[in-house]
């Protein structure tokens, strides 16, 4: 198994991705995580092959997902704490429960009075190592369950400060109400919690409109597939059976 065969490359048959493949996946808009390592195992049918994902995207944010098949799903916690970069969008002057557009935007902020010198000096109090609380509509699970499945039924839910690290955190474009922005930070960190705090550095209201992932570790989005392109890529290799160590067919 080698990290660097994230790149694209040139598959010849479905045996490489039972001996373990490491994808790196452009997730679409509006795709769960999930959905994308779906369509990915699917493609293998009728083998059934290991593929997880090593670090959830939300459903509204795009961008670097790396996958993994076969043996190399031994790795996915070795990725997944890797430190991650991510661009984005957050608009000025409200909040929403979700803290990005999957809610509605409500509690209205002016913002006029707000100068480019106090935005660009609210992301320095976030640089270093910070505490953070999660979103409410997030996937941590408590006693099982997805905070997001609680939030979603109205039930109270526990938040619990988590530490994480931010290393770069820069406004990039300033167009009120809109701010794009990138970060590079530690795994575990919400960028949505983040833009959420940032709004109540500045006395105002923040939420996040638009992310992308664009690095985990040393793999870039620049080297990612588009989902259906590998999956045609999958799906076009021959299909034999494939023996493990045993003697017995990889399920």
């Amino acid at each position: 198994m080698s990290y660097f065969c994230g790149l694209k490359r040139t598959f010849t048959n479905i045996e490489e991705f039972a001996e373990g493949q490491l994808l790196l996946v452009n997730k679409p808009y509006k795709w769960t995580s999930f959905d994308v390592v779906g369509k990915i195992r699917n493609a293998f049918k009728p083998l059934k092959l290991k593929v997880g994902h090593a670090g959830t995207l939300d459903p509204l944010a795009t961008g670097l997902l790396i996958i993994c098949t076969g043996k190399m799903t031994k790795q996915i916690d070795t990725f997944q704490a890797e430190e991650k970069e991510y661009t984005g969008t957050m608009v000025l002057g409200a909040v929403t429960p979700t803290y990005d557009l999957e809610s509605e935007p409500e509690q209205q902020f002016t913002i006029g009075h707000i100068t480019t010198e106090q935005i660009h000096g609210a992301c320095k109090q976030f640089i270093g190592d910070i505490q953070q609380y999660p979103p409410a509509h997030s996937a941590i699970k408590i006693d099982g369950e997805r905070l997001y499945e609680k939030a979603r039924r109205g039930e109270e839910v526990e938040l619990r400060l988590r530490n994480v690290t931010i290393s770069e955190f820069e406004i990039t474009r300033i167009e009120l109400p809109e701010l794009d922005f990138r970060v590079i930070c530690s795994k575990g960190t919400y960028i949505r919690s983040l833009v959420n705090d940032f709004g109540k550095a500045l006395n105002n209201g923040a939420y996040l409109s638009r992310l992308r992932r664009t690095r985990s570790g040393n793999f870039t989005i620049g080297d990612a597939w588009e989902v259906m392109e590998i999956v045609n890529v999958i799906r076009e290799l021959k299909i034999t059976p494939i023996i493990d160590t045993n003697n017995e067919n990889i399920q």
